[in-house]
């Protein structure tokens, strides 16, 4: 056995994985040169074998819980691609107006047959809200629902959406509680779609950064967004919020959350899934409002985003034959993408923050957080 294949199976083993059991997190190694690929590249390495076809497990989830689980990449020294990677991010800004706009059409703007085969009918591109619900409709009804209450919304009201998806959360804050919605995303075909969904609804959307908006609105949401901000842009995007909200408004942020603050995400996922995103800890969230943000109520629906990224997946894996134009390649990196993505919340290394927040300098009563 060769030395890095050597290695890397006594790291498994310290997983609790074997190299070709029978077990369905277990390991299958199509090719030899995996282990030098990720000795050298760690998870970089890893995600790129896979789509390569170099490995398979049967339950790849479960297999990267253990593999995040035992920390195996502390183990590994990072390539200079991968220092690189943290390099780049402490010196460029990567969500500039233009450069967000460019990273989000690599996301976003890849099909929207593949979105609505994957997420549903309503195109909720979010973590659900599971307590009660029985499928992944309701439970993503109910966490829009849970959005709105936390809003305290009234009829009447405008309500700015920032980066509202293909408009599902406009589409509820319009119907059951009569306010007003602007959305804004600088992905096209979400707005596009968004538009098209709209119907005779009080809401409008906008291709547009949040940068570029103008106005006045009495609460702010953003539903997976902050994700996509960047460091860099964290104070300017809170104190952009406080120039569009009215004195007395609320804002909520709806965030997948990290355990430790960082400038730069997986090099796996900055190279293929969301570039330039990184995943903000709540500290960093809290210490980019102050001082002009009271944090009202901060909830944790972590475990429910492993759910609901399993639920995505099983959808698209039973419909892949209905859209062929995805080739295999583009398969795995997307099963690739849902199933880690759900090993980390369910080893609890990513968080799904609810914050609220208002304006501080100013009286407001008690905030009694709905559940």
């Amino acid at each position: 056995m060769a030395g890095a294949e050597q290695l890397g199976t006594e790291l498994l083993a310290a997983a609790g994985v074997e190299v070709d059991g029978d077990r369905p997190y277990d390991i299958r190694v199509h090719d030899r040169r995996f282990w030098d690929r990720v000795l050298r590249d760690r998870e970089l390495g890893l995600g790129e074998a896979y789509q390569d076809g170099w490995w398979d497990a049967d339950r790849l989830d479960e297999f990267l819980a253990r593999v995040l689980a035992a920390d195996l990449r502390s183990s590994i020294r990072p390539s200079p691609s991968l220092l690189w990677n943290v390099w780049r991010a402490r010196l460029v800004n990567r969500q500039t107006t233009d450069r967000a706009a460019r990273n989000a059409r690599h996301h976003y703007d890849i099909g929207n047959d593949l979105y609505l085969r994957m997420l549903g009918d309503e195109m909720v591109y979010s973590c659900a809200h599971w307590k009660g619900a029985d499928g992944l409709a309701g439970a993503q009804a109910a966490k829009l629902d849970l959005v709105c209450r936390k809003l305290l919304l009234e009829p009447g009201m405008r309500l700015l959406d920032v980066g509202c998806g293909w408009g599902a959360l406009a589409r509820h804050a319009a119907t059951h509680h009569g306010v007003h919605v602007t959305g804004i995303s600088p992905a096209g075909e979400q707005v596009d779609e968004a538009r098209r969904r709209a119907g005779d609804l009080p809401v409008e959307f906008h291709r547009q950064d949040y940068r570029e908006v103008d106005g006045e609105f009495d609460r702010i949401v953003s539903v997976g967004m902050m994700e996509h901000v960047g460091p860099r842009n964290f104070a300017t995007f809170f104190d952009r919020c406080r120039e569009l909200l009215v004195p007395d408004g609320v804002m909520l942020h709806h965030t997948i959350g990290s355990n430790e603050s960082k400038e730069h995400t997986d090099a796996w996922f900055d190279r293929y899934i969301f570039p330039g995103g990184v995943v903000p800890s709540l500290e960093q969230v809290a210490g980019a409002a102050q001082p002009h943000w009271a944090v009202e109520d901060v909830q944790n629906l972590g475990p429910d985003y492993d759910r609901t990224l399993l639920a995505w997946h099983d959808n698209i894996e039973a419909r892949w034959h209905e859209v062929p134009h995805y080739d295999e390649r583009f398969r795995r990196t997307w099963r690739y993408y849902l199933l880690s993505s759900a090993a980390s919340f369910r080893v609890r290394n990513l968080q799904l923050f609810q914050v609220v927040f208002r304006r501080t300098a100013r009286p407001s009563p008690r905030y009694d957080a709905p559940r």
